[in-house]
């Protein structure tokens, strides 16, 4: 990612944040040497230095296990005008820009085919989720026969963070203005 200095994030306590607060990310791997990309909701376990997603088992990227891949999180993003005020004066020198937070995160990835740790994944990932909802919904309000079908129709995917980056470019930058 080109990140000049001046929106490079290195607050790691921020990035984690965005990951938390947007855990929609966008896999990146490579099949055949071309790239592909699948949208997941990734659970970050910093104890562990590593994030959880899982996928349908008829999904072919977890047979991608032991690639190096990015994973991208989107946080806020928008347009954003050329202020009035500062056309004026800077004579017009002023330009629009778009404005985003982003952390890529690069690791490894493995591949989890175990009931027990997707269970695990699983009910932690629903009870985020649920957890600001008036009547929460339980993975166990499901029958355990279900859940078991279901889980059997899933693979884990697990990612050993090796490096993380943010870049945070929230206003114009200095010499737009």
């Amino acid at each position: 990612m080109y990140c000049p200095t001046r929106f490079a994030q290195s607050d790691a306590s921020l990035m984690h944040a965005l990951i938390a607060e947007h855990p929609l990310a966008m896999l990146v791997t490579h099949d055949d040497g071309q790239p592909d990309a699948d949208h997941l909701p990734f659970e970050l376990l910093l104890e562990e230095g590593v994030l959880r997603a899982h996928v349908a088992r008829g999904n072919p990227v977890w047979r991608r296990a032991g690639q190096q891949v990015l994973v991208v999180f989107r946080g806020p993003s928008g347009y954003a005008t050329p202020d009035r005020i500062e056309k004026v004066e800077k004579h017009g020198r002023v330009v629009p820009t778009w404005t985003y937070n982003v952390v890529h995160v690069h690791g490894r990835l493995q591949a989890i085919d175990d009931p027990a740790w997707l269970h695990a994944l699983v009910e932690r990932q629903t009870d985020h989720q649920e957890a600001a909802l008036p009547d929460p919904w339980s993975v166990d309000d499901a029958p355990p026969e279900y859940t078991a079908a279901l889980l059997g129709a899933i693979v884990g995917l697990e990612i050993a963070i090796d490096r993380i980056e943010g870049k945070w470019k929230t206003e114009p930058p200095p010499r737009l203005r």
